[in-house]
C-alpha cells in the first residue's frame, strides 16, 4: 500500500488525542502530521505515547496561518485532512466569541482553500496524484439547536440548523463553508456531527472530569440550573471509530451523525458518578451530598440527542460502550490521573 501523509488538526485536544494512537496503530501506511496551536484545550501530554513513533509529527501552529498550511501541504505532500481543531468550550464562547469565529470559521476556510489549491487543477478536477484525497470535517450536534423533551424527537442529518450559542453558530458556519467547497469546487468532503463525548484525556473544565475532580477534593459539585438538561453521551473511542469509518468509507458530500444513544440528564450523570466513587473510594459521607446548583448558563440548550441510524445502516458502525461500561473506564482513568498528580 502507498504510504500517505494525513494532516490532522487540533489533535492535542480531547477527541484528537484519543484518535491519534488508535489511527497510528490501525494504519501502518499513514504518517500523521498533527497541527495544533496548543491553546488551553490542547495538551501534548495527551500524546506522550505517540512522540517516539516515526510516523507521527507534531507542528505547533495556527490553522488560520495560510503560509504555514501551504508549507505543510508541500513539505509533507498531504493526501488527506481530518479537521478536529476548534474552539469548543461554550462558556468561553459566551465571554469571548471573537476567537471562536476566527478559529472555527476563518480557520476552516483557510484549510479548505489550501487543500483545494494543492489537490485540484480546477473545479471538479483533481490533479492525477491526488484523486480521492478527502477533507473530513468534525462538527457537533449543537449546530441543530435544541430538541423538545419528547424522546422520539432526535437530530438526524436532515434536521435544519438552528445554533443558539456563538460556539455552535461558528461550527454551523464552518459546516456551511465545507459544503460550499464540495458544491462549488467538487472538493471531496465529509462532515460528522457528534454528540457529547466523554472518556480519558478530557479537559478538566468539562462536566464529567469536573464532577470527579470536585468529588475527590471534597468540594461542592456545581450543576447548572435544575440539572435536567439532557445530553446524549458518546464514549470517545466509539467516536474515533466512527470518524475512521466515515473518512474511509463514507459517501462523498455526505453528513453522518455519530451519537451514543445514551441520553442522560446532568443529574443522572452526577448521580451515577457519585455512586461509583462511593463504591471505589468511599469517603465519610456520600459524594452526592456535595452536589450544588448554580445559576444556569446563558442560552443553555435543554436537550440534544442524535439519531445515528444512517451511520449504523450505511456504514455498519456500532458503539462498543454503553454509558454504564464507558463511565467506569472513564472514572478509572481519572482516578489514576488525579492520584498520580497528588503523588508528585
Amino acid at each position: 500500500m502507498q504510504h500517505k501523509h494525513i494532516l490532522l488538526t487540533g489533535t492535542a485536544g480531547f477527541i484528537g488525542s484519543n484518535f491519534v494512537p488508535y489511527f497510528l496503530e490501525k494504519y501502518p501506511n499513514y504518517t500523521l502530521v498533527n497541527l495544533d496551536l496548543l491553546t488551553y484545550a490542547g495538551n501534548l501530554d495527551n500524546l506522550e505515547e505517540c512522540e517516539s513513533n516515526p510516523r507521527y509529527k507534531f507542528i505547533k501552529g495556527d490553522i488560520c496561518n495560510r503560509e504555514l498550511l501551504e508549507f505543510i501541504f508541500t513539505e509533507y505532500d498531504i493526501q488527506g485532512v481530518i479537521h478536529f481543531a476548534a474552539e469548543s468550550h461554550v462558556d468561553n464562547s459566551i465571554k469571548n466569541p471573537g476567537v471562536f469565529i476566527e478559529t472555527n470559521v476563518n480557520g476552516t476556510f483557510t484549510l479548505l482553500d489550501v487543500a483545494k489549491h494543492y489537490w485540484m487543477e480546477k473545479p471538479f478536477t483533481y490533479k492525477k496524484a491526488y484523486k480521492g484525497c478527502r477533507f473530513h470535517h468534525i462538527s457537533t450536534d449543537e449546530v441543530y439547536g435544541t430538541l423538545s423533551l419528547d424522546p422520539t424527537d432526535l437530530f438526524t442529518e436532515e434536521t435544519p440548523y438552528a445554533p443558539n450559542s456563538p460556539y455552535s453558530a461558528s461550527k454551523a458556519s464552518s459546516d456551511m463553508i465545507v459544503r460550499s467547497y464540495q458544491e462549488t469546487y467538487g472538493l471531496n468532503t465529509v462532515i460528522t456531527n457528534c454528540s457529547n463525548n466523554y472518556g480519558p484525556k478530557q479537559h478538566d473544565e468539562k462536566l464529567i472530569p469536573t464532577i470527579i475532580r470536585k468529588a475527590l477534593s471534597n468540594q461542592s459539585i456545581p450543576i447548572y440550573g435544575d440539572g435536567k438538561n439532557i445530553r446524549d453521551w458518546l464514549f470517545v473511542l466509539d467516536h474515533c471509530k466512527g470518524i475512521d469509518l466515515v473518512y474511509h468509507t463514507g459517501k462523498e458530500a455526505n453528513v453522518y451523525n455519530i451519537g451514543g444513544r445514551n441520553e442522560r440528564t446532568n443529574l443522572q450523570i452526577v448521580d451515577a458518578i457519585c455512586s461509583i466513587l462511593d463504591a471505589k473510594v468511599p469517603a465519610v459521607k456520600s459524594y452526592k451530598e456535595l452536589i450544588s446548583f448554580v445559576e444556569d448558563r446563558a442560552g443553555h440548550d435543554r436537550r440534544y440527542a442524535i439519531d445515528a441510524t444512517k451511520l449504523e445502516n450505511e456504514l455498519g458502525w456500532r458503539a462498543d460502550e454503553n454509558f454504564e461500561s464507558g463511565i467506569i473506564k472513564t472514572i478509572d482513568w481519572y482516578l489514576s490521573k488525579y492520584k498520580t498528580s497528588e503523588d508528585h
